[in-house]
């Protein structure tokens, strides 16, 4: 049991940023109050931070200052070592060390790095450091272009040393493995280890991690960017010289390769970008011109008028010397806009390391490790880890109508590759498959299925039942069909026919273009008069529920009193206790008006419906979540200082309070999700992000179980 893990590598370039990234997403699962910290760092050149900890820090918006994160600079080891004052070492970190656990539930410690002077004592270091720091130690060692003696002997020799110390070692994991060995390297890993040590696991290489975005080359080889400054980003996982005929060229090209030819290659530079929009040959990130040698005019007018052009950057430095420098460009996880500054994440890569250590590494036997940890309510990691676990295990079959819009392609890409859910895009095949080519999307097939509705074969069947359906309101068959060229109402039909679970939508289209079809065609649950929407605020220590900030006006008492109970079970069948809090600008019998008495009565027509729940109203928002003041104001109140589902009298209120919430606190915020639907049907915001639309299209899988179970007249027993 331990509250607190030390990541010792056997060497240099075993990536350790990449198992400190997997440790923390996993421990804020349990509790927010984590610190990070390195005992010794190197001091970065023009006062840069120190990367593992900028990249921590600035990822998991950890609640810590800079500072707090290291204990001494290798500099400062080295003097207190010629003073022979090593005592004053171990001395400062642990002061450090100590100020950080009177105020963290858990610290991460991350050993050095084995490069400079002092690396011939690095390791003496760390295992001093460890020791009297009281850290059981985790062991990373590094497997990449090495046999499976070669890899476990390091990690072998760091494990006996540790015990010859008496330090406790918890775990080894081998990194960078190549992907046809990993099972043996496990099996040798066990047959070595596993009489000791329970947590043992094996890391597969992934060229992406190591692989250069076109802005780190930009700026390592100083080139010029001539074309295609909005795809600086894009990932480098190869290079090609081009040097002979274009003929001979473009059959060499990879997939995600920057191509190296000289800057007056005319015809190789125009034929590359045609190839790059080819459907039959691979996505290029970019074009490097060697020589100091730009396009003739004639050239140069023509990509002008291209729509977003692959970028092409210019170097002075001829092909040869311009290979060899593009050998030795550094890549990282993070990036900075001006030195001093905390990092700016590559999420992609961060996102990319994460799932591998999920996915590798038995995480229940780490958990055993840091059992002491409490939860204290419900963290936004659990909530969303959780959201994606109970998804994964329906495998809810969702439609997007919206699959020509990247930011969805980017979700679908994520959620599929996880076996998360099945999904069905919208759209026409021959502009979704340019989208995913020229974003370098990858897209799990097997999961996935491209329709469009205008050359749809369902189109006749979802005619006969949408006419069935909207007769009654003057629909004709040829009216009817000509909606159903519409993605929305397709998308809709797929869901009330069963040919999909639930649909989420919004990403380009309104509230009303998403919804309007859904309450024509699947219409309210019975027992629901009114569909009304929920947020799920994920605050730093817990996740409340905000009713409703999306769809309805200005509900009057019996319309808010609905809300109130949907919202209710929506908290329930999500894992959140409902306390609901219905609120008001006065608390109790305080105040008079309008307003207060709708309110009033609405709390009475809840309590009434649902005498098991425990309800309070009219209340203010800081009697609803302060402890202090709901015991001021309501003493006896069961809600007052502890609701967990918040209903707002109106929509402007709802509305303008979540995104007070959101932008104020850093607070994530899920939703809308819509309630009251005989099937479920998501709106996205415009402006939404690609995380934002994994998090809908999770919920919206979980809906469809919470869905069947209520059909089956039986009570959700979804366990969190």
């Amino acid at each position: 049991m331990t509250s607190s893990l030390y990541i010792s590598t056997t060497e240099a370039g075993s990536g350790k940023a990449l198992i400190s990234l997997g440790i923390i997403e996993l421990i804020l699962r349990k509790t927010n109050k984590i610190a990070f910290f390195r005992p010794v760092i190197r001091r970065q050149p023009l006062n840069q931070p120190d990367e593992d900890i900028s990249l921590i820090l600035s990822y998991f918006s950890l609640n810590q200052e800079y500072e707090q994160a290291f204990g001494l600079y290798v500099e400062e080891v080295q003097q207190l070592i010629n003073r022979n004052n090593y005592n004053k070492i171990l001395d400062k970190i642990f002061d450090k060390y100590k100020s950080l656990e009177q105020n963290y539930d858990f610290i991460l410690c991350e050993g050095s790095d084995y490069l400079g002077q002092v690396s011939a004592f690095e390791f003496d270091l760390n295992t001093e450091i460890a020791k009297n720091l009281g850290c059981p130690i985790l062991i990373v060692g590094n497997a990449d272009h090495r046999s499976i003696s070669e890899a476990i002997a390091p990690v072998k020799m760091s494990f006996e040393s540790y015990l010859a110390r008496e330090c406790q070692v918890i775990g080894i994991v081998l990194n960078k493995a190549n992907s046809e060995v990993v099972s043996q390297l496990l099996i040798a890993l066990k047959n070595e280890f596993s009489k000791t040590i329970n947590l043992l696991a094996v890391l597969p290489y992934q060229p992406k991690l190591i692989s250069p975005r076109i802005q780190e080359i930009a700026q390592q080889l100083q080139a010029e960017v001539l074309y295609g400054q909005e795809k600086l980003d894009n990932l480098v996982l190869d290079y090609v010289i081009a040097a002979m005929r274009l003929e001979h060229a473009i059959p060499r090209l990879k997939e995600n390769s920057l191509v190296i030819t000289s800057g007056d290659r005319s015809d190789l530079i125009v034929g590359l970008l045609q190839a790059h929009q080819s459907v039959n040959y691979p996505h290029l990130s970019g074009i490097l011109l060697s020589g100091d040698l730009q396009p003739e005019p004639a050239i140069t007018k023509l990509i002008d008028g291209l729509y977003n052009p692959l970028p092409i950057l210019s170097v002075s430095t001829d092909t040869y010397e311009t290979s060899e420098l593009l050998r030795q460009v550094h890549t990282s996880l993070i990036s900075r806009e001006e030195p001093q500054s905390l990092a700016i994440c590559d999420r992609e890569k961060v996102t990319l390391s994460i799932h591998l250590f999920d996915n590798y590494v038995d995480l229940s036997q780490l958990e055993q490790q840091i059992a002491t940890i409490k939860a204290k309510g419900t963290t936004p990691k659990m909530f969303t880890y959780n959201l994606l676990q109970q998804a994964k295990s329906y495998k809810s079959h969702i439609v997007l109508p919206e699959g020509t819009e990247l930011r969805i392609l980017q979700a679908a890409a994520f959620l599929l590759e996880r076996e998360i859910v099945k999904i069905t895009l919208l759209g026409k095949p021959e502009k979704i498959e340019q989208t995913i080519k020229q974003n370098g999307i990858y897209l799990n097939t097997n999961q996935l299925e491209i329709i469009d509705p205008a050359t749809s074969n369902k189109v006749e069947f979802y005619a006969e039942q949408f006419y069935e359906l909207r007769k009654h309101k003057g629909a004709t068959p040829d009216m009817v069909r000509e909606y159903l060229l519409d993605v929305s109402y397709f998308g809709t039909m797929m869901v009330y026919s069963g040919d999909a679970d639930g649909m989420v939508s919004g990403a380009v289209h309104t509230t009303a273009d998403t919804l309007r079809p859904a309450l024509q065609l699947i219409k309210t649950k019975p027992g629901y008069e009114l569909v009304s929407s929920v947020f799920f605020m994920c605050l730093e220590d817990r996740v409340l529920v905000y009713g409703d900030c999306a769809i309805n006006p200005n509900p009057n008492a019996e319309q808010l009193a609905q809300i109130a109970l949907a919202s209710a079970d929506t908290a329930r069948a999500f894992g959140i206790e409902p306390k609901v809090a219905l609120l008001s600008y006065s608390s109790d019998s305080s105040g008079q008006g309008a307003e207060v008495e709708k309110v009033r009565n609405a709390t009475a027509i809840a309590r009434k419906q649902r005498p098991d729940l425990k309800i309070e109203g009219p209340i203010q928002y800081d009697a609803a979540v302060d402890l202090t003041v709901g015991g001021q104001k309501m003493p006896s109140s069961e809600v007052a200082g502890k609701a967990s589902v918040l209903i707002f009298p109106d929509l402007n209120t709802g509305n303008n309070t979540y995104k007070a919430v959101q932008r104020e606190t850093g607070a994530l915020a899920i939703g809308p999700i819509v309630q009251g639907l005989n099937k479920p049907v998501n709106d996205l915001s415009r402006g939404c992000t690609v995380e934002d639309i994994i998090n809908t299209i999770a919920i919206t899988a979980i809906q469809t179980k919470i869905n069947r179970r209520a059909n089956q007249n039986s009570e959700s027993d979804l366990s969190w």
